[in-house]
């Protein structure tokens, strides 16, 4: 196998690329200052030798715990429960939410193999039982896994004394009832509240 084609293969295994874009990125590599692929391949040395999850949420940070579990302005009474860490950074984004969270670095998948030991649930239960926690937030995807996840997460939580709520699900904020798929719609109907 050439060094084109080991590059190409590496990188279509990355989400959302696949052979022809893979051949396309290698090829933009090729043409620039061997400088540029250097850099980024420094760039992800530093990434895999760096970035580790976090001791207390398992969020990725270079540090023992990340910043949002060092920044004493957020509340540590309530924990959103996300899937990845890249779920944090969209929340993050509102700007709505300045509470804690826990990263489950997946989520409930047996066609994947991926079980509830494969998930930081435990950790998670370890967390509420030192009784500083009142919510818990339970932010996994709208998918079938995610539900399933979701309740897997609620159960396991249930005995502790505290609120566990869902995140809300919905039509999106200047999307059009014609676009929208019946699920959507659904969801959107049974979450309505009064004005």
């Amino acid at each position: 196998m050439s060094a084109i084609d080991d590059l190409a293969t590496e990188l279509a295994k990355l989400p959302g690329i696949g052979r022809k874009t893979a051949l396309r990125l290698t090829y933009h590599l090729l043409k620039q200052p061997a400088e540029h692929s250097r850099r980024l391949a420094d760039a992800l040395v530093t990434l895999s030798e760096r970035v580790r999850p976090c001791a207390r949420c398992f969020n990725l940070t270079e540090s023992e715990l990340c910043a949002i579990c060092r920044d004493p302005r957020r509340d540590e009474s309530i924990i959103c429960v996300v899937e990845e860490s890249s779920d944090i950074g969209a929340i993050e984004r509102s700007g709505e939410f300045r509470g804690m969270y826990h990263v489950l670095g997946g989520r409930l998948s047996p066609l994947d193999g991926v079980g509830p030991e494969d998930l930081h649930i435990e950790s998670l239960v370890e967390r509420l039982e030192k009784g500083q926690t009142r919510e818990v937030i339970l932010a996994t995807n709208p998918s079938l896994e995610g539900e399933a996840t979701a309740l897997y997460v609620q159960r396991q939580i249930g005995a502790q004394p505290l609120m566990v709520s869902r995140i809300a699900r919905g039509l999106p904020v200047g999307g059009d009832l014609e676009y929208a798929d019946g699920v959507t719609i659904a969801q959107a109907l049974a979450a309505r509240r009064a004005m």
